[in-house]
C-alpha cells in the first residue's frame, strides 16, 4: 500500500495561504456544532519521526478552543499503567460529549513501537489487532468520532529532516538514538506500519494516509479530513437525533413517544379498571337476589 503512494504532491505557498485560513475558520465553527450536537471526536496522529505531527497540532491549536480541545503526547505506560490492559490508560482520557482529544501517538503503539523495538512479546502484539478493533467498534457504537491518520514520508526525506534538524539549535534534542534507530530500521516499519492499516481500516474507523514530504499538502489534507468527518457525524446526529440516546437531542426526540406512551398506558389503565369494576357488580348481583 505505501509504495503506491505519490510521495511527490506538494501545495505551492499561494495555495496554502489561500486554503489554510479557510480550513482553520470551518473547523472553528464545526467545533462549536459538534459541542452542541454532544458529538465526541477522536483524532489518532501517527507517523514517522519527523512526519510533522507536531506542527499538525500547534496549526489545530490556533484557532481550536482549548476548552474542548486536549492533546495527549505520547509517553511510556506509567507503573500504575502498566498494571492495566494497554488501552486502560486511552480509555481514561477519551473526550466527553462534545468535546476533542488528540493522541499524538496512540494505541497503535503496542502494533508499531513495542512490536519493533521488542518492548512487547509477539503473542501480545498480535492480540492487539483483535483488541484494537473491538475498541473502536465500542467508540463507533458509542456516537464517537474516531479520526486515524498516518502521515507518511520517505526513507530519503525523513533523512534530510534529520540533518536539518540537527543543525538547528531548537530542534537538535529532538534527534535522539531512538530516532536514528528507527530510521536504519525503516524497512522492518515500513511491515509493521502496512500490516497495521490491513487489520484495523475499518468501515467505522478508517485510516487516512496522508503523504506527507511536502508538509504543505499533508496539513491541509488533514484539515480537509477532520472537516469533513466531522460534517458528517454533525449531518447524522441531526437526521438521527436518537442515534446516541444519552443526549439532550435523543430526548427531545423521544418526547412526544414518551407522551403518547404515557397516554396509552393512562387509557389503558381505566379501561383495565372499569372492566374490574364491572366483573364486581356482576358477582354482587346474584347474592344480592338470593337474599
Amino acid at each position: 500500500m505505501l509504495e503506491t503512494l505519490d510521495l511527490k504532491k506538494s501545495l505551492s505557498k499561494n495555495a496554502y495561504a489561500r486554503q489554510m485560513p479557510e480550513l482553520q475558520e470551518k473547523l472553528r465553527r464545526l467545533q462549536y456544532a459538534a459541542q452542541q450536537a454532544e458529538i465526541p471526536v477522536v483524532i489518532c496522529l501517527e507517523g514517522w519521526d519527523t512526519a510533522g505531527k507536531g506542527r499538525v497540532i500547534k496549526k489545530l491549536m490556533e484557532k481550536l478552543d482549548p476548552r474542548l480541545f486536549r492533546v495527549y503526547p505520547g509517553a511510556a505506560p506509567s507503573p500504575l499503567e502498566q498494571r492495566y490492559h494497554f488501552l486502560w490508560r486511552y480509555q481514561s482520557r477519551l473526550p466527553n460529549d462534545g468535546e476533542m482529544a488528540l493522541f499524538d501517538h496512540s494505541w497503535y503503539g503496542r502494533v508499531l513501537v513495542e512490536r519493533c523495538d521488542k518492548l512487547a512479546r509477539k503473542k501480545e502484539w498480535r492480540a492487539a489487532y483483535e483488541h484494537i478493533n473491538q475498541f473502536e467498534r465500542w467508540l463507533a457504537d458509542d456516537g464517537q468520532v474516531l479520526i486515524k491518520f498516518w502521515m507518511h514520508i520517505s526513507k530519503k526525506e525523513q533523512k534530510a529532516r534529520y540533518k536539518e534538524s540537527l543543525r538547528d539549535p531548537m530542534l537538535r534534542w529532538k534527534i535522539t538514538r531512538e530516532y536514528k534507530r528507527h530510521h536504519r530500521q525503516y524497512d522492518k516499519w515500513v511491515e509493521a506500519v502496512e500490516e497495521m492499516l490491513a487489520r484495523t481500516s475499518t468501515p467505522h474507523a478508517p485510516w487516512t494516509v496522508v503523504e506527507s514530504n511536502d508538509m504543505r499538502w499533508a496539513r491541509v489534507r488533514l484539515f480537509q479530513t477532520i472537516v469533513q468527518r466531522i460534517e458528517e457525524a454533525v449531518e447524522r446526529r441531526k437526521a438521527q437525533p436518537t442515534l446516541v440516546s444519552r443526549t439532550a437531542a435523543a430526548r427531545a426526540a423521544n418526547q412526544a413517544a414518551r407522551e403518547a406512551r404515557a397516554k396509552s398506558d393512562i387509557a389503558l389503565a381505566r379501561e383495565e379498571e372499569k372492566k374490574t369494576t364491572a366483573e364486581t357488580a356482576t358477582a354482587v348481583k346474584p347474592k344480592a337476589a338470593a337474599s
